[in-house]
Protein backbone atom coordinates (compact mmCIF):
# COMPACT_ATOMS: atom_id res chain seq x y z
CA UNK A 1 0.00 0.00 0.00
CA UNK A 2 1.34 3.97 -1.11
CA UNK A 3 -0.11 6.75 0.36
CA UNK A 4 0.38 9.75 -2.05
CA UNK A 5 -2.50 11.26 0.11
CA UNK A 6 -2.57 13.96 3.06
CA UNK A 7 -5.18 14.16 5.91
CA UNK A 8 -7.68 16.71 4.22
CA UNK A 9 -7.42 15.55 0.96
CA UNK A 10 -10.64 15.33 -1.19
CA UNK A 11 -11.50 13.20 -4.08
CA UNK A 12 -15.24 13.99 -5.72
CA UNK A 13 -17.74 11.54 -7.60
CA UNK A 14 -20.74 12.69 -9.11
CA UNK A 15 -24.41 9.88 -9.40
CA UNK A 16 -27.25 10.77 -11.51
CA UNK A 17 -30.37 9.30 -8.98
CA UNK A 18 -32.32 6.68 -11.32
CA UNK A 19 -34.96 4.17 -10.68
CA UNK A 20 -32.37 1.58 -9.74
CA UNK A 21 -31.94 3.77 -6.69
CA UNK A 22 -34.99 3.98 -5.84
CA UNK A 23 -36.34 3.38 -2.12
CA UNK A 24 -37.96 -0.22 -2.59
CA UNK A 25 -37.67 -3.68 -0.77
CA UNK A 26 -39.56 -6.83 -1.22
CA UNK A 27 -43.05 -5.24 -0.72
CA UNK A 28 -42.43 -3.05 -3.30
CA UNK A 29 -41.12 0.69 -3.79
CA UNK A 30 -41.64 2.80 -0.46
CA UNK A 31 -40.83 6.38 -2.38
CA UNK A 32 -39.23 7.35 -5.51
CA UNK A 33 -36.75 8.95 -4.11
CA UNK A 34 -32.78 8.58 -3.49
CA UNK A 35 -32.60 5.27 -1.14
CA UNK A 36 -30.68 5.61 2.20
CA UNK A 37 -29.09 1.61 0.90
CA UNK A 38 -28.16 3.39 -2.70
CA UNK A 39 -27.01 6.42 -1.24
CA UNK A 40 -24.41 4.66 0.80
CA UNK A 41 -23.13 2.66 -1.88
CA UNK A 42 -22.17 5.92 -3.57
CA UNK A 43 -20.85 6.81 -0.70
CA UNK A 44 -18.55 4.10 0.07
CA UNK A 45 -17.71 4.13 -3.80
CA UNK A 46 -16.43 8.06 -3.31
CA UNK A 47 -13.97 6.78 -0.56
CA UNK A 48 -13.08 3.92 -2.60
CA UNK A 49 -11.39 6.65 -5.18
CA UNK A 50 -8.53 7.12 -2.22
CA UNK A 51 -8.32 3.15 -1.94
CA UNK A 52 -7.86 2.72 -5.49
CA UNK A 53 -4.78 5.50 -5.86
CA UNK A 54 -3.09 3.53 -2.73
CA UNK A 55 -3.67 -0.06 -3.51
CA UNK A 56 -0.71 -1.54 -5.48
CA UNK A 57 -0.49 -4.73 -7.54
CA UNK A 58 -1.89 -7.65 -5.84
CA UNK A 59 -3.60 -5.78 -3.03
CA UNK A 60 -7.42 -5.18 -3.13
CA UNK A 61 -9.88 -2.75 -0.72
CA UNK A 62 -12.72 -3.91 1.18
CA UNK A 63 -15.20 -1.61 3.14
CA UNK A 64 -15.34 -2.73 6.58
CA UNK A 65 -17.93 0.20 7.69
CA UNK A 66 -20.02 2.98 7.37
CA UNK A 67 -22.06 5.45 8.93
CA UNK A 68 -25.23 7.46 7.02
CA UNK A 69 -27.19 10.17 8.31
CA UNK A 70 -29.49 10.79 5.73
CA UNK A 71 -31.02 14.99 5.68
CA UNK A 72 -32.91 15.21 2.82
CA UNK A 73 -34.26 13.55 -0.11
CA UNK A 74 -32.66 13.73 -3.75
CA UNK A 75 -35.33 13.40 -6.56
CA UNK A 76 -35.25 11.39 -9.77
CA UNK A 77 -32.48 12.63 -12.29
CA UNK A 78 -31.14 14.65 -9.83
CA UNK A 79 -27.39 15.34 -9.59
CA UNK A 80 -25.79 13.81 -6.11
CA UNK A 81 -22.02 15.40 -5.49
CA UNK A 82 -20.09 12.96 -3.21
CA UNK A 83 -17.02 14.85 -1.74
CA UNK A 84 -15.14 12.68 0.43
CA UNK A 85 -12.34 13.73 2.60
CA UNK A 86 -9.64 11.39 3.69
CA UNK A 87 -9.95 11.49 8.10
CA UNK A 88 -7.23 8.82 8.73
CA UNK A 89 -4.98 6.44 7.91
CA UNK A 90 -4.08 3.68 10.05
CA UNK A 91 -1.58 1.40 9.00
CA UNK A 92 -3.62 -0.41 6.06
CA UNK A 93 -7.18 1.22 7.41
CA UNK A 94 -8.52 4.08 4.90
CA UNK A 95 -11.04 6.38 6.95
CA UNK A 96 -12.90 9.01 4.95
CA UNK A 97 -15.57 11.41 5.92
CA UNK A 98 -17.89 12.34 2.58
CA UNK A 99 -20.67 14.59 2.41
CA UNK A 100 -23.62 14.73 -0.74
CA UNK A 101 -25.13 17.14 -1.43
CA UNK A 102 -27.70 18.14 -4.67
CA UNK A 103 -27.20 21.92 -5.70
CA UNK A 104 -25.55 22.60 -2.57
CA UNK A 105 -28.42 21.16 -0.37
CA UNK A 106 -26.97 18.56 2.48
CA UNK A 107 -28.64 15.32 1.07
CA UNK A 108 -26.61 13.08 3.78
CA UNK A 109 -23.15 12.82 5.20
CA UNK A 110 -21.05 10.25 7.22
CA UNK A 111 -18.14 8.26 7.48
CA UNK A 112 -17.00 5.19 6.01
CA UNK A 113 -13.77 2.71 6.49
CA UNK A 114 -11.74 0.59 4.00
CA UNK A 115 -8.93 -1.82 4.60
CA UNK A 116 -6.62 -2.43 1.95
CA UNK A 117 -5.08 -6.48 2.09
CA UNK A 118 -3.87 -8.51 0.47
CA UNK A 119 -5.20 -10.62 -2.38
CA UNK A 120 -4.75 -13.96 -0.89
CA UNK A 121 -5.67 -12.95 2.07
CA UNK A 122 -8.68 -12.01 1.25
CA UNK A 123 -9.00 -14.72 -1.51
CA UNK A 124 -8.17 -17.05 1.94
CA UNK A 125 -10.83 -15.48 4.14
CA UNK A 126 -13.59 -15.87 1.65
CA UNK A 127 -12.87 -19.31 0.99
CA UNK A 128 -12.30 -20.13 4.53
CA UNK A 129 -16.57 -19.07 4.97
CA UNK A 130 -17.23 -21.43 2.26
Amino acid sequence: MINPFSIGDTRIFTHTVTEADAAAFESGQVHNVYSTFALARDAEWSGRLFVLEMKEAGEEGIGTGITVMHHSPALMGQEVVFTATLAEVNKNEVVTDYTAKVNGRLVADGRQWQKILKKEKLDRLFDSLQ
